[in-house]
């Protein structure tokens, strides 16, 4: 390895940003009748997709493997290599062969592509040469041909790899919409993590952790605050003698009303409380309480079954499930 010399690394960086964004823009000319005939085979496919590739290609079709996945296209990664080793046994009768490689001409991939139209699934390439060996032998061609890698040598696999990661992009979007796939859909795949809690975590979930403060119209300033502070939400709602909803106190509420030197003797929840509180039906969303909270500048929300008040989401409780 030869020493370093001085480089502008701003520019460098700037140079292989643009030229990857050119190579991604370039695609848009490729989508053609080979492309959106891909996406229907693939969306009424019986089996799966198996995505193959050696080097550099093999890490992008894990990837898209992952992305195919998520967004319930079924789908499975073989390493072209171990296919022609033993691996080839897990293609069936009904898959889709989606094969991915830059020159379309690596030894493995030539192996490999006769065995698979041997077995008579039909042949995906996704190549960067449209007259390579893979391009001819697939029936359907994906291109993902760049004009120069950013590579200063126009060598390490760069602007290829992205032109190969977007279109794999392309194809999961497209089959989603084709699809008719879900955010509720989405998350059936990602219970985990933030991700999935975003996307199936309701506010009844959440406010079920809590015991539901409350006090009666009448009652006592003692009593409010014994209840506010026992349940520790910093809040209580206010309910008639038929269980109705009329409002709201907050410990806020109560430091407003001390620090205008108001006689406590004799105050009542009625007095207090604030009326027409912001509310959210406990089937929605964790998420969209949150959102409500953001827009309102305020830490909890009333909890609802349809008129009947069932409890507090406390910013907190998002907080501790990572909704934020």
């Amino acid at each position: 390895m030869k020493q370093q010399t001085s480089v502008n690394i701003r520019e460098t960086a700037t140079r292989t940003i643009g030229l990857e964004a050119a190579a991604i823009r370039s695609l848009e000319q490729y989508i053609d009748d080979d492309f959106e005939r891909t996406v229907e085979l693939i969306a009424q496919c019986e089996g799966r997709v198996v995505i193959t590739g050696i080097g550099k290609s093999a890490a992008i079709a894990q990837k898209i493997v992952a992305t195919l996945n998520s967004t319930g296209t079924p789908a499975i990664f073989m390493h072209a290599a171990d296919a022609i080793h033993g691996d080839l046994g897990m293609v069936r009768e009904n898959d889709i062969v989606l094969c991915i490689s830059k020159s379309g001409e690596s030894p493995e991939i030539k192996v490999l592509v006769p065995l698979v139209k041997n077995f008579g699934n039909t042949l995906v390439a996704m190549v960067g040469k449209k007259d390579s060996f893979l391009a001819r032998s697939a029936q359907f061609v994906l291109n993902t041909s760049v004009e120069q890698e950013a590579c200063p040598n126009n060598l390490a696999p760069t602007s290829s790899t992205t032109a190969q990661l977007v279109m794999g992009d392309a194809l999961a979007v497209c089959l989603i919409e084709l699809k008719g796939f879900t955010a509720a859909d989405f998350a059936k795949f990602h219970p985990g993590g933030t991700l999935g809690k975003r996307l199936y975590l309701k506010v009844e979930d959440l406010r079920k952790l809590h015991e539901a403060p409350k006090v009666k119209l009448n009652s006592s300033l003692r009593e409010i605050i014994v209840e506010i502070s026992s349940k520790m939400l910093g809040v209580t709602a206010v309910l008639d003698d038929a269980g109705q909803l009329m409002g709201i106190i907050t410990d806020g509420d109560l430091r407003r009303m001390l620090e205008k030197n108001i006689d406590p003797q004799g105050i009542t929840a009625k007095d207090i409380m604030s009326v027409n509180p912001k509310a959210i039906q406990e089937e929605e969303l964790a998420v969209n309480a949150l959102e409500m909270m953001r827009q309102y500048d305020i830490t909890q929300l009333l909890a609802m079954r349809g008129d009947h008040y069932a409890g507090i989401i406390h910013l907190h409780d998002l907080i501790r499930e990572g909704i934020i």
